[in-house]
């Protein structure tokens, strides 16, 4: 038996007693020469179908036969995977045999799964929706993070260090050069950003980019936004639209007039809240420039190319629902009427300011403004690119650590288009920008227009405002005046039912962390009762007087 069925070498026999000898067992010998050759075939697998000989895959289809009836042998499953692997079309039967199979499909390459993914699109969406749910969840994880700071906020990573998250890696691992499979992931996109999810915005363009990092002209060449995303994603890198790239932007907004489809992907992209950071804070320089040189807005082609892209992403969501994809018209009075009003308040700022330099006997009496001019909470109220304008002033104040400005506007952010200034993205801005002006927080009066002016009047419906209060005073808690603070963890303590249980566990981690940091401080610092006497109760006493030496003097 050994005779007909061992490894058929005349010089192996001599040499297998000398084995026995070392106690090895022959079924051992066997296995490592049969692994050994395994890879060895799996590397031949490899190296034939990278040539370049016409019949390459006529031969690897002819080893598929072979050795697919024993696919389920796991000594010879690898063999049969790797075949698979480097078939560019593999037969539909085998395809199927695998896809019915759970342990085959979940052992084979990615290469095999692309194949069944292209004409199986609820499949391909069963594997896809796990990572866009994960991806929701660690943006989100992203604005709530316990780091509130200008610098480490949610805008602070470059796009190149974005694109390389785990979601975004494993989807292009997914999609690979197939364009089926890249449309399919599109089209989800798509339907979840009616959602209103902002996010399923920052993945499309990040996909796209990711996939140009890796020069797959396959996909990059035949999507229309790709030459327009690659552009943006310049200027986010760079956090301003400077004037070459503004024109080239606009050379592609006009070359897709007529274009539907077209007009909605790029309404997506400049949905994105990265984009829309870029554009708005590029809106904010340009207005200052305007200021400097005596200039209306209506005088800046730059910013009016702005305004058009902030008003195409902004009008997303719209052109989706309704499936009319038509570039919304920007209303002329945001120009004309809002944006005159926002300039009038930095004026009204930059008089004050002044005037503060000026000697005592040149000074008025005048006060600093509190009102707002009528358009300005008239726009915040009614138009959705006016309001996020006026959101983006409020941080440019705030890094300019203008508590008069921010006193005066925060209370007009009460009532905004949509409750924008209820949102995540706006409150995690703003916390991060408050700690500039942490040392204001000593003042009650500062304390009354940030928390009872604007903060606390919706905490109590709003779970997310709750949780972005806590994570403020986490960090600026010893800055905070002692009556307001204690005035603060009355108010702000967690409700025992609100949306079940699970929804408040964040606001009660939060809650119970600023108790423990207050107590903390507590102890670090006790208070001192009364100033000690520096009368030690003791006896004068006299003492002859040393020997003088010029050593002491030194």
């Amino acid at each position: 038996m050994q005779m007909e069925n061992g490894i058929l070498l005349p010089t192996l026999q001599s040499a297998l007693p000398f084995l026995d000898l070392h106690g090895t067992p022959r079924l051992e010998f066997h296995q490592s020469v049969f692994d050994e050759l395994r890879e060895n075939l799996m590397e031949r697998v490899a190296v034939i179908a990278e040539g370049k000989e016409a019949d390459r895959y006529s031969k690897l289809e002819e080893l598929l036969e072979k050795s697919f009836p024993l696919v389920k042998m796991p000594s010879i499953q690898p063999v049969v995977m790797q075949v698979l692997k480097h078939l560019p079309k593999v037969p539909e039967k085998k395809l199927k045999i695998v896809m019915a199979d759970k342990e085959l499909y979940k052992v084979c390459a990615v290469e095999v799964k692309r194949q069944i993914w292209q004409d199986n699109q609820a499949l391909f969406g069963d594997e896809v929706s796990p990572l866009l749910k994960q991806y929701i969840v660690e943006k989100e994880a992203a604005l709530f993070s316990s780091d509130v700071s200008v610098l480490h906020s949610f805008f602070s990573p470059s796009p190149k260090t974005r694109r390389q998250g785990e979601v975004v890696l494993k989807l292009t691992q997914m999609i690979g050069k197939n364009v089926k499979l890249y449309d399919m992931v599109l089209q989800f996109l798509r339907t979840l950003f009616r959602t209103r999810n902002v996010h399923y915005c920052t993945l499309r363009a990040e996909l796209l980019m990711s996939l140009h990092d890796l020069d797959i002209t396959e996909i990059c060449s035949v999507d229309p936004c790709h030459k327009f995303t690659w552009c943006l994603d310049a200027c986010i890198r760079e956090k301003f639209v400077d004037g070459k790239r503004a024109r080239e932007l606009q050379g592609f907004l006009d070359g897709k007039k007529g274009q539907e489809q077209v007009l909605g992907d790029l309404s997506m992209i400049l949905c994105d809240p990265f984009a829309c950071n870029t554009l708005v804070l590029s809106i904010m320089r340009n207005l200052q420039e305007l200021l400097s040189q005596d200039a209306l807005p209506r005088d800046s082609p730059d910013l009016m190319l702005l305004l058009r892209m902030l008003s195409l992403g902004q009008g997303a969501w719209d052109m989706i629902d309704s499936q009319v994809f038509k570039e919304p018209r920007l209303d002329k009075e945001v120009v004309t009427c809002f944006l005159p009003a926002m300039m009038s308040v930095v004026v009204d700022d930059n008089i004050f300011t002044v005037e503060q330099k000026l000697p005592s006997e040149e000074k008025s009496s005048q006060a600093y403004p509190t009102l707002l001019p009528d358009a300005f909470y008239r726009f915040l109220r009614e138009n959705r690119v006016a309001c996020e304008m006026g959101l983006y002033y409020i941080f440019h104040i705030a890094k300019l650590r203008n508590k008069n400005a921010l006193q005066r506007l925060l209370p007009a952010l009460v009532d905004t288009y949509n409750d924008m200034a209820f949102g995540d993205i706006f409150l995690h801005l703003l916390t991060g920008h408050l700690t500039l002006l942490s040392d204001e927080f000593g003042s009650e009066d500062f304390c009354s227009v940030v928390f009872d002016g604007f903060l606390l009047t919706s905490f109590s419906s709003k779970e997310n405002v709750h949780r972005h209060i806590l994570r403020m005073l986490v960090h600026l808690h010893h800055k905070v005046a002692p009556s307001c603070m204690e005035s603060l963890m009355k108010t702000l303590e967690p409700p025992k039912q609100r949306l079940g249980p699970q929804s408040s566990e964040p606001l009660k981690e939060l809650y119970t962390k600023l108790t423990e940091k207050l107590e903390a401080q507590k102890k670090s610092s006790p208070a001192v009762e009364e100033t000690p006497s520096l009368d030690l109760g003791l006896h004068t006493a006299t003492f002859p007087a040393p020997p003088f030496h010029p050593a002491l003097l030194l």
